[in-house]
Order: C-alpha cells, then structure tokens, then sequence
C-alpha cells in the first residue's frame, strides 16, 4: 500500500509540471500583451486550460506571485548566471568586458524571451509595479557595480566617478540595443537579427568600439595627472 501511496505522489508531481509552465507561459503572454493591472486571472487560466484561478493560488498564491515568478523566468532565461560568471573571472578589465558583453548576446541567440520582457517592461512604465523595480534591483545592481569597477579601471577613475557611469551606461546601452530591440526590430534590420554565428562577432564589435574610447579616455586622464603632478614637483 504504501509503494502505491508513493507511486501515486510522484504521478502527481509528474503531472503537476506542465501544468505549472503551462501557467506561466501563458501569464508571461498575457502580462506581455496588456500588462499586469489589466490582466486576470481568469483570463491566463482560460488560456491556458486550467479549470479555476485555484490551480493559480496552489503553485504561485495570487497574481502578484504568478507575475513575479514569470519575470523571474524573463530574467533567469536572459543568462544572467552567464553573465555573472564572466564578471567573476580572472584577467584584464577588457577581457572581463569583452566576455561579459558575450554572455550576454548569447542568451538571445539561445533564445531567450527579451522580446516579452520588453513589452513587459513598457507596460511598466506607464503602470510600475514594485515587483520589477524589486527584481532589477536584486539581479542587476550587483553586476553594475562590478561593471563599474571594471571600466573604472581601464580609464583611471573611481568606480563611482561621474564619467565612470556614462562609460558603463554607454556600454550597457549598445548591448541593450540588441537585447531589448533587436526582437522588435530584427524583421526590419537584418543586422540586428541575433544568429549563434554572428553573436561573437557583435559581441566584439560592441567591446572594440567601447575600448577605443575608454583608452581614449585614460590616456587623456593620465595626461592631466601627470600634468598636475608635474606642476606640484615644481611647485
């Protein structure tokens, strides 16, 4: 009795899982398309063939919990770990860069879902929730600041140097190009469509453009310095 007892647990948790991506699948379509205010429950539920906005309280409480686990999902499928572990590497500044830059266009070629998280995210904008602010927070921050160190170090300033965010927003921003727009924009820019082949070649592309200005930049920085420890010899 009781190996049937189990049996009968474990074929329940079998079915469970689908049912659960199931879920936030269609959650994540619907959030996508009208937002997280206008959307009920009893639409994603209809959607996605489950019986009553119950099955939504079993595996996620409420709406706000089912919203939150799928940006999650949005989060976690754009290779965030990747990107972490290239920041987390030895080696230069720019090779750091360069890798993290390439962790990063590859989530879109394995095909990850930035074309939903950007239609969630300008629903966002005009109707905030805190569970986004929350979870960027949480995810991003982090890899900011190491973003920031990184370029601090190539062009000679602190890490919270004024120039030293303009740089990291800049770089952030070419790569933000292809995450977000590219989806979008990919049927009208053949260039912007993300094939695994050419994902180096603009991870690279994005990496050398950035450098040639943040060199540009240390060796103006360097010059002032020695400019003014020059002057203070004299002085």
């Amino acid at each position: 009795m009781k190996t049937v007892r189990r049996a009968s647990r474990h074929s329940r948790k079998g079915h469970s899982e689908p049912t659960r991506a199931k879920l936030l699948k269609t959650a994540g379509e619907v959030f996508a398309e009208v937002g997280y205010h206008a959307a009920t429950i009893r639409d994603i539920c209809a959607r996605a063939g489950a019986n009553n906005g119950a099955v939504v309280s079993y595996y996620f409480r409420d709406k706000l919990g089912l919203y939150t686990e799928v940006l999650n999902q949005l989060i976690r499928m754009a290779n965030v770990e990747g990107v972490r572990n290239a920041l987390d590497q030895d080696g230069s500044a720019e090779e750091i860069l360069r890798g993290a830059i390439r962790a990063r266009l590859r989530g879109i070629a394995s095909g990850d879902l930035s074309g939903q998280l950007l239609r969630i995210m300008v629903h966002e904008f005009v109707q905030p929730t805190p569970v986004l602010r929350r979870i960027m927070s949480r995810v991003q921050q982090p890899m900011y600041k190491r973003v920031l160190r990184l370029v601090g170090r190539i062009i000679g300033f602190r890490a919270d140097a004024e120039t030293t965010r303009l740089c990291a927003q800049s770089i952030m921003g070419q790569v933000f190009l292809y995450v977000l727009l590219g989806p979008v924009l990919s049927p009208l820019r053949l260039e912007l469509k993300m094939k695994p082949g050419q994902v180096d070649k603009i991870a690279d592309h994005i990496a050398e453009f950035s450098f040639a200005y943040l060199r540009q930049v240390g060796s103006r920085h360097g010059s002032v310095r020695s400019a003014e420890r020059a002057r203070k010899s004299k002085g």
